[in-house]
C-alpha cells in the first residue's frame, strides 16, 4: 500500500495484514500499487473557511483517480480566525506537527493539503516541508464581495472600519446590525489581501499551488476544474518524484516575498515564510525582507492598501498577472507543481487593458517600493514591522509619547477610560502580548483609537507592540517587537511618559532613553508570572516557541543541524511558571 512503507511485525507479514485490512473500502490489490495520495480533509463546520470543501475533495480524488492514483482522505486538525481562542497563532504549530505526522507515519505517497483560513495553509506548508514527501496546497478560495448601500464591503476591512465608526457614533445600532449582515456573503476565505489571500498568493508564486489556486473565489466554477487538476497534478509529483524541498528552494521562497510585498500582503506572512525556510534549512532573515520590499513595486491595488479585492483580481487574471508584470525581478527558473518552471507558468498570459488599475503595471506602479518595511532600533534590536502603505503619512515619521499597557487585558480595561492620559499624539504600547507573553502572539496590534479621542475625529496613531495584527487590517501600526516583552525585550521597559521615535524612511524604531536609563531598568526587570496555560500544549508553546523574527516555530522542531544565524531559544523557562 503506497511506497512509504510501515511496519508491523517482519516485513512480509506487514504487506500481509495491511491489504487485508485496505479490503475495507472496496479496493483491491491493484489499487495500492499505483500512487497513494492522501488528502488532508479540513472540513469543519466551526471553521468557516473550511466548511465548504467537501466537493472539492470529490473532485480532487477525480482528479487522482484520472491520473491513475488511488486517493485516501484523512482528517486533521483545522482552525479557523473567529472562532479559535485565545489565537489560532496559539495552535499553527500543532497544525504543523499533526501534518507532518499523519504524511510521514501514513502509507502514502503523495499529499493534498486543504488550506483556507490565516493560520492553516502555513502550517501545512511547514508540515509538508518538514515530511518531504510531494505535496501540493489547495484552498477552499476567498468570497464573493459583499455590498451594502452600493459600497463593496470586504471582510475583515469593513469589520473593523465600520466598527471604530459605530464606536465613534457616526454609524447607528441599526446601520450596525445590517452591515454584519454583509460582511461576509459566502462560503470562503476573506476577500481582501489578507493573511489568507496573501500566504495562497505566495504559495502560488514560491510553486507549491496550480496557477489561479489563490485568487479564484470559492463559489466560482473554476474553482472546481482547478481541485480536479489538482488531483491529477500530486499523482505527476508523485511518478516524476518532486518533493516540497525541490521546489521550495530559497530562490522561490525570495519569489514568494516579492510577491508578498508587490500585493502589500500580511505581515504575518513574514512570519509564516521564516517558519517554512527554517524547517528546510535555509536561513531568511528580516533585513533580507526588507531589501527585496525596497527593490519590489507595489503593483496590485487591492485592499486593505488598495482599491479592489480578490473577485476583481481573479476576473484580472489572479496571481499569474501580478508574476507577469514582476517577471524582471522573479527567478522564473524555478520548479513548481505543474512540473514546470515558474517562467513557463506565466509564459503564454497577457494582462488585459481594462484591468489595468487592479494590476499596475511594473513601470507605473502604485508605490515604488513593497508593502512592508523592517524597523530596528534599541526597542526592537532583533527587528519590528510596518506596513507604510497602510499607515498614515503624517505618522511615518514621528515622536511621541508613551501609553503603556502591560497586557491586553490591561489595554482592554483601560483603553476606553474618559480619564486615560493620552492624545492624538501619544504612542499606544501593548506589552506582554508576544508569543511568550500572551501566550500565541494575537491579533491584538492594531489597540483600538481611544473612544474619546474618536469622537473628536482621531482615526489613526502610532502603535507598537510584541504581537501581530490582522493582514485585513490598516493603521500606522508596529508589530512584532523582538524580543517580546516577556522574555526581557526592550519594549518591556517603556514607561508611561517615554518619547518614542518612529522613522519608518530610514528604518528606525528608538526610545528616547539613555542606555544608562535601560540598563537600570533591565536590573529592575523581572520575569512575568503566568497564572493560565501551566499545562498541556501551551505550556509546551511558551517553553519552546522562537521569536517573531525566527518565524515562532517551536525549536526542536527545526532540523536537526542548526546553520549558523539561527537565534538561540530566548526563553530559559517561560518565566515564572509557580
Amino acid at each position: 500500500m503506497g511506497n512509504s512503507q510501515t511496519s508491523y511485525g517482519d516485513a512480509g507479514f506487514s504487506a500481509f495484514i495491511r491489504r487485508a485490512f485496505s479490503r475495507h473500502l472496496g479496493h483491491g490489490p491493484e489499487d495500492f500499487d499505483k500512487p497513494v495520495i492522501g488528502i488532508a480533509n479540513t472540513f469543519s463546520e466551526i471553521n468557516r473557511c473550511h466548511s465548504h470543501v467537501k466537493p472539492m475533495i470529490e473532485a480532487i480524488k477525480q482528479g487522482v483517480i484520472m491520473e491513475g492514483g488511488t486517493p485516501l482522505e484523512f482528517p486533521t486538525i483545522s482552525i479557523g480566525e473567529m472562532f479559535t481562542s485565545p489565537t489560532t497563532m496559539l495552535y499553527r504549530n500543532l497544525v504543523a506537527m499533526d501534518t507532518e505526522e499523519m504524511i510521514t507515519a501514513q502509507p502514502i505517497d503523495g499529499t493534498v493539503l486543504i488550506g483556507g483560513c490565516d493560520k492553516m495553509a502555513p502550517a501545512q506548508l511547514m508540515g509538508a516541508a518538514s515530511a518531504d514527501k510531494p505535496a501540493i496546497l489547495f484552498t477552499g478560495g476567498p468570497m464573493n464581495n459583499g455590498e451594502y448601500k452600493g459600497r463593496t464591503l470586504g471582510a475583515c476591512s469593513d469589520c473593523r472600519h465600520f466598527w471604530q465608526e459605530y464606536k465613534a457614533g457616526t454609524v447607528s445600532e441599526e446601520e450596525i446590525n445590517e452591515i454584519n449582515e454583509r460582511l461576509a456573503p459566502t462560503s470562503g476565505h476573506c476577500m481582501v489581501m489578507g493573511s489568507a489571500s496573501t500566504i495562497a498568493a505566495c504559495a502560488e508564486a514560491m510553486g507549491m499551488m496550480l496557477p489561479g489556486g489563490a485568487a479564484t473565489p470559492a463559489t466560482a466554477n473554476e474553482r472546481m476544474r482547478l481541485a480536479r487538476e489538482t488531483g491529477r497534478a500530486i499523482v505527476r509529483l508523485v511518478k516524476e518524484h518532486i518533493r516540497p524541498s525541490d521546489i521550495l528552494t530559497k530562490k522561490a521562497l525570495e519569489n514568494g516575498i516579492r510577491t508578498l510585498m508587490a500585493v502589500g500582503g500580511s505581515t504575518n506572512t513574514v512570519i509564516h515564510l521564516i517558519a517554512i525556510a527554517k524547517r528546510l534549512g535555509l536561513s531568511l532573515t528580516l533585513k533580507e525582507f526588507d531589501e527585496l520590499s525596497r527593490g519590489t513595486p507595489f503593483i496590485a491595488n487591492l485592499r486593505p492598501a488598495g482599491k479592489y479585492q480578490l473577485q476583481d483580481l481573479f476576473h484580472a487574471g489572479g496571481i499569474n498577472a501580478v508574476l507577469k508584470e514582476l517577471s524582471p525581478l522573479l527567478h522564473l527558473d524555478q520548479i513548481t507543481v505543474t512540473g514546470k518552471t515558474l517562467g513557463e507558468n506565466i509564459a503564454g498570459f497577457e494582462l488585459s487593458e481594462e484591468y489595468r488599475d487592479v494590476v499596475r503595471p511594473f513601470e507605473n506602479p502604485l508605490f515604488d517600493e513593497g508593502g512592508i518595511a523592517v524597523l530596528f532600533g534599541n526597542l526592537a534590536p532583533d527587528g519590528a514591522i510596518i506596513k507604510p502603505k497602510a499607515a498614515s503619512n503624517q505618522l511615518l515619521n514621528h515622536r511621541g509619547q508613551a501609553v503603556v499597557f502591560s497586557s491586553i487585558e490591561d489595554m482592554e480595561k483601560r483603553i476606553h477610560d474618559p480619564e486615560l492620559d493620552v492624545t492624538a499624539e501619544s504612542v499606544l504600547v501593548l506589552q506582554n502580548a508576544g508569543p511568550v507573553g500572551a501566550p500565541g502572539m494575537p491579533e491584538a496590534g492594531g489597540i483600538p483609537i481611544p473612544e474619546k479621542l474618536l469622537k473628536q475625529g482621531v482615526r489613526d496613531m502610532v502603535r507598537l507592540s510584541d504581537c501581530r495584527m490582522s493582514g485585513t487590517a490598516s493603521g500606522t501600526v508596529i508589530l512584532h517587537a523582538a524580543p517580546e516583552a516577556a522574555v526581557g525585550g526592550a519594549i518591556g521597559l517603556v514607561q508611561n511618559g517615554d518619547w518614542i521615535e518612529l522613522d519608518v524612511e530610514n528604518r528606525s524604531l528608538e526610545l528616547l532613553v539613555s542606555e544608562e536609563e535601560l540598563e537600570n531598568r533591565r536590573r529592575l526587570w523581572n520575569p512575568p508570572t503566568f497564572e493560565t496555560y501551566l499545562r498541556g500544549y501551551p505550556l509546551l508553546y511558551r517553553q519552546h516557541v522562537l521569536q517573531a523574527n525566527d518565524g515562532c516555530d517551536f525549536d526542536f522542531m527545526l532540523p536537526d543541524k542548526k546553520e549558523e544565524g539561527f537565534s538561540e531559544k530566548v526563553l530559559a523557562g517561560g518565566g515564572d511558571m509557580k
